[in-house]
């Protein structure tokens, strides 16, 4: 587990019953150009049309009911969210996903694609121990499909802000006063995602509620889309610890939620900064 360096952020808001206290971000340290596996892989279209009829054994696995198999075919965040889909209910199961646009990296053990059918979603795979599994998905896909990847090489600042494009969700999302400068379009799901977690607090009065922001460990996940656009997937894990009023013994409005996992696939542009275009949240 590499080192993380934890930092105290006064964003976030979440006075409650009286009691104040600022969200507490877990960001690992920035990543190390020189440090970049010796093996990476690079993959085709043949091997992505390939990795995604993995989907049709989740598909049988979720039929099935075999929560061991949904388990060993999936890693990252969809081992979590998966799992507990799968041990929570135990019937029915996901759509089986169909057409899908391929994002290829030039290299890394990752790719994404976007399945057109029976909705719009991303899926994210990933090579671990020599064998591909759904990483996340499917994530809900929102507004226009962005470009197909290209080969040509982006500005430096760009390539940077992608490393980063994590960091920033986690920085806007305990900033709510904005004074990092970190900027989403109007309608945009994570600034509807700061104003719930931000007014969170005065909803469950008189119960005392704080809500932290954490970036877990993460591959490194982004594309060139174009010169002055990339693509990025990353996740946050946001999680609530709510008491009582003093003097009480039970909550007056329970959350009946103790942490969840936020997936977000976002566009980064030389001239919009980010965009978010697929967004999924589930217990984590």
């Amino acid at each position: 587990m590499p080192l993380r360096l934890l930092v105290l952020l006064a964003g976030l808001s979440v006075v409650a019953a009286g009691c104040g206290t600022a969200g507490v971000a877990t960001v690992a340290p920035p990543e190390d150009p020189t440090s970049a596996p010796a093996a990476a892989h690079s993959v085709d279209t043949a091997t992505a049309e390939q990795v995604f009829k993995l989907l049709g054994g989740l598909d049988q696995a979720w039929k099935r009911r075999d929560c061991a198999a949904v388990a060993d075919l999936t890693t990252w965040v969809e081992k979590t969210l998966g799992g507990r889909a799968c041990k929570a209910t135990r019937n029915g199961r996901p759509a089986l996903y169909s057409d899908p646009t391929f994002f290829l990296p030039g290299e890394g053990d990752w790719f994404a694609a976007l399945a057109s059918k029976p909705s719009p979603a991303y899926f994210v795979f990933l090579r671990e121990g020599g064998r591909w599994r759904l990483g996340a998905g499917p994530i809900p896909a929102r507004g226009a499909a962005p470009e197909t990847p290209t080969t040509i090489t982006p500005d430096a600042g760009l390539v940077g802000q992608a490393r980063v494009v994590a960091q920033r969700h986690l920085t806007y999302l305990t900033d709510p006063a904005g004074v990092a400068g970190v900027r989403f379009p109007p309608g945009d799901p994570v600034r509807g995602l700061r104003d719930e977690l931000t007014g969170l607090p005065e909803q469950v009065r008189p119960d005392r509620l704080d809500v932290d922001v954490e970036l877990p460990e993460q591959p490194m996940m982004a594309l060139v889309l174009s010169a002055d656009t990339m693509l990025a997937f990353d996740a946050l894990r946001v999680v609530y610890r709510q008491r009582p009023k003093a003097g009480k013994a039970s909550l007056a409005h329970p959350l009946k939620k103790d942490a969840e996992i936020v997936v977000l696939a976002t566009v980064i542009s030389a001239a919009k900064g980010l965009t978010t275009v697929g967004v999924r949240r589930g217990p984590a």
